[in-house]
């Protein structure tokens, strides 16, 4: 059926695209279990991992907060508190997300062109985009609030249909903050095409801002003791922001403690808020697309380009200031790589989205007066914050440090007409990645040992591990990306999700647990040994005072000769082949 517009009708047209969407899911499926098999598995187990590690930790503080919360009113409210807080977070970080990932997808993705030549509607074609932007970010979301509502379910004893609400509710809550990125987006393309990034950061610091001086409130030190009724109280009016009515994250909490307590009316009364400002949002996104989509993507792709003074910006230059040691060959070849890092929103923006978050959940960790015993705690928590700052870097080099080689074949013969080694190659891309992460993994530590007020000697060791992780890191996968390349590929996300960036991934994870084993928990222990109530804890029922001494001592050459193996070796394997390449 033809419309008014010469178009086919709205029924016919999405049938079409949903077409597209299984013809090019059958091919995706097809084309991974033949070519990415071992990717699949070990993207399946690491997943499985985390969310069985993350439902342990989850069900492990519930647990927690059931023996150690007496009142009812408290417990409920200490529950409250750690969903909202949790749901505000992710819908924040959803925000943004969705606006990168959308515009990437609807202004720079490579069949946008193909599909407005056809005679499609521009909303349509929005859609198009907008289901696979909220498949992603509602992947990633149930991946991580699932294992905290089911292990809540688990330990508080909930009916049956607090668990068959899950899904629709977190699915409805995703489209939320989706549809105000995606608006978002469009509105700034459209008539800030040139100041795009500009006002994007600009917002961006401004949030961070505001969850920095929020987080700032909650470190401050308190006048009770820990975890008693009126230390818990304080908390709770500290965390007062999550329960604001307006917040989507707020009705979400409600809808799901409302179903805990069998109170059935009410959670469905704002599963059914949720979606239906879930489908109003939808439709006023659909609505903004119909109006400015295509003009904001014409207006973008033939905006003039605005003239550049010819010379070195001042980033650039603090670059070349800061890299005396360098050949004059690989301090060019450096700014060359931060230049296009620079050049590249959608790189550094993931960058600094994920980094910001972890910054803001290490300066929220509580300090308080603790005694002997909560040391061997706060000592934990540190060592599991280096190992989710190197999860975090390993995460990272693999999508931004392999492709880097692969990037640079079909460009190739620029660099083969400049009188450089392909050595000088691989060594540049090598001291980038490792200044490039070792600066904020670093200060990252640094600041979750200031706010648990950690031991010194302590702090000093977690940053020689975070330089051991940074240089290792950065050696796997400069050495893994020159060692297995995919010349033909263009897309570094696709060049990061094949055969050699999951083997990257994989060894970078072996390498960081070996490394955190090694270095961080041989401290923790002897740490805790030093105070006597831990000590009965620790040394007493794991006879860990004889070795402990030669453990850290140990444990620390270790780390250090395992990180030189993870820095040498790979760029050895990877210079012999790099070598060898014909490009």
């Amino acid at each position: 059926m033809v419309g008014a517009e010469g178009l086919i009708g709205a029924a016919d047209e999405a049938a079409a695209f949903w077409w597209l969407r299984r013809r090019i899911a059958r091919t995706l499926v097809r084309q991974t279990f033949r070519r990415a098999r071992l990717r699949l598995v070990m993207v399946i187990l690491l997943s499985g991992a985390l969310w069985t590690m993350l439902y342990w930790l989850f069900a492990e503080g519930f647990t927690f907060f059931q023996s150690a919360i007496h009142t009812h009113q408290l417990l409920d409210g200490a529950v409250r508190a750690v969903f909202g807080m949790f749901f505000l977070a992710l819908m924040v970080m959803l925000v943004f997300s969705s606006s990168v990932i959308l515009y990437s997808t609807l202004f720079r993705g490579p069949d946008i062109a193909w599909l407005f030549s056809l005679p499609a509607r521009a909303e349509r074609v929005f859609l198009h985009k907008f289901q696979e932007a909220v498949l992603l970010s509602s992947w990633a979301f149930l991946l991580l609030a699932s294992p905290m509502l089911l292990a809540y379910g688990a330990v508080g004893s909930v009916p049956w249909y607090y668990y068959a609400m899950l899904a629709p509710a977190l699915l409805a809550f995703t489209y939320i903050p989706a549809a105000a990125g995606a608006i978002l987006c469009l509105a700034i393309v459209r008539w800030l095409p040139r100041g795009r990034f500009l006002l994007l950061a600009l917002v961006a610091i401004a949030v961070l801002v505001v969850a920095a001086a929020y987080a700032a409130s909650l470190v401050t030190e308190t006048t009770a003791d820990f975890f008693t009724p009126i230390w818990i109280q304080e908390m709770l009016g500290r965390l007062r922001v999550t329960e604001n009515r307006w917040l989507p994250s707020w009705w979400l909490t409600t809808a799901l403690l409302s179903a805990a307590r069998a109170e059935a009316a009410e959670s469905v009364m704002f599963l059914v808020l949720l979606v239906s400002n879930a489908l109003f949002g939808r439709q006023l996104a659909i609505a903004v697309a119909a109006k400015v989509y295509r003009a904001a993507y014409s207006r973008l792709h033939t905006q003039r380009a605005v003239r550049r003074r010819a010379g070195a910006a001042w980033v650039d230059r603090l670059a070349a200031a800061l890299t005396p040691m360098l050949t004059p060959q690989m301090r060019l070849l450096v700014i060359k790589d931060l230049r296009l890092l620079r050049r590249d929103p959608l790189q550094w923006s993931q960058f600094c989205i994920f980094f910001g978050l972890l910054a803001l959940y290490f300066i929220s960790v509580r300090r308080f007066s603790y005694d002997s015993y909560h040391v061997v705690w706060v000592h934990m928590i540190s060592c599991l914050n280096v190992y989710v700052v190197g999860l975090l870097l390993a995460t990272f080099t693999t999508r931004f440090v392999f492709p880097m080689i692969s990037l640079e074949g079909r460009r190739f013969w620029i660099l083969g007409l400049l009188p450089v080694r392909r050595e000088t190659i691989l060594w540049s891309k090598f001291f980038f990645a490792v200044a490039g992460s070792l600066v904020p993994c670093s200060l990252l530590v640094l600041l979750s040992d200031a706010m648990l007020r950690v031991d010194a000697l302590v702090a000093a060791s977690h940053q020689v591990t975070c330089l051991v992780l940074c240089t290792g890191l950065a050696g796997i996968a400069v050495g893994l990306g020159a060692k297995m390349p995919s010349l033909r590929e263009t897309s570094p996300s696709r060049i990061a999700a094949g055969f050699g960036g999951t083997l990257n991934l994989v060894i970078s994870t072996l390498y960081i647990v070996a490394v955190v084993l090694m270095t961080a928990l041989p401290t923790h222990f002897y740490f805790a040994a030093i105070h006597s109530e831990a000590a009965d804890l620790v040394v007493a029922r794991l006879n860990l005072a004889p070795w402990l001494l030669w453990w850290l001592t140990l444990g620390t050459a270790g780390s250090l000769l395992a990180g030189a193996a993870a820095t040498i070796l790979p760029l050895w394997i990877g210079m012999r082949a790099f070598r060898r390449i014909e490009f």
